[in-house]
């Protein structure tokens, strides 16, 4: 078997590897492959912490970037490392060529880390978006009311068809009453959510270390 090259070791955790490679053979810990993917994006990306505190002191970047201008923490997928980068220098308060920030970018598949990233900038911004907004009493009334107002319609509209028939319309008027409650449910919480913000959201990357 092929001996690893440092972004496979890097990913992998082999810190021994990582050690040979930098210490012994002098291969730089911001060296790109041929993707511009650095041993420290690889690191970053599986959660090595060990491999990064090693890649750090041998003067590994934490800001260092790919072709994409990504740096190692828009690849992570914990909190840990999000936290580990933060603490030895990571910025946050930047975009890539894409115009996107590590938050945006980590924000759909990995929300904890986002909401970290988010609370090290603004603990206040982030508190407010952890907080699940119930629907107000008075949105609440009007849902109720549109409901009970199509819920009438529909249950006078089986009686007669059922009547004409000559049918049993039981069946027919629990179905119509589960329906509405379903969607009483749904349309009050419809009512209370804030039009979300339109952001652009990269998709997640894995270490291109194959």
């Amino acid at each position: 078997m092929a001996l690893k090259n440092i972004w496979i070791a890097a990913g992998d955790g082999d810190l021994d590897r990582v050690r040979h490679l930098v210490e012994q053979e002098s291969v730089s810990p911001n060296a790109p492959d041929e993707f511009t993917y650095t041993p420290m994006h690889a690191a970053a990306s599986y959660g090595q912490i060990h491999v990064l505190e090693l890649l750090i002191s041998r003067g590994g970047d934490v800001n260092v970037q790919d072709e994409d201008g990504d740096t190692p923490i828009y690849t992570v997928e914990n909190v840990e490392t999000a936290r580990f980068l933060v603490e030895h220098g990571a910025t946050l308060e930047r975009q890539n060529s894409e115009g996107v920030s590590p938050i945006d970018h980590l924000r759909e598949e990995f929300s904890e880390v986002a909401n970290y990233l988010q609370s090290v900038l603004s603990p206040a911004s982030a508190t407010t978006m952890q907080v699940t907004q119930e629907p107000s009493q008075q949105q609440q009334d009007v849902a109720l009311e549109q409901l009970t107002s199509s819920l009438m319609a529909s249950v006078e509209e089986i009686m007669q068809r059922a009547e004409a028939e000559g049918r049993d319309p039981d069946e027919e008027l629990r179905a119509v009453v589960s329906r509405t409650v379903l969607e009483g449910v749904v349309t009050g919480y419809a009512m209370a959510e804030a039009e979300p913000d339109e952001t652009s959201e990269a998709p997640t990357k894995k270490a291109r270390v194959e």
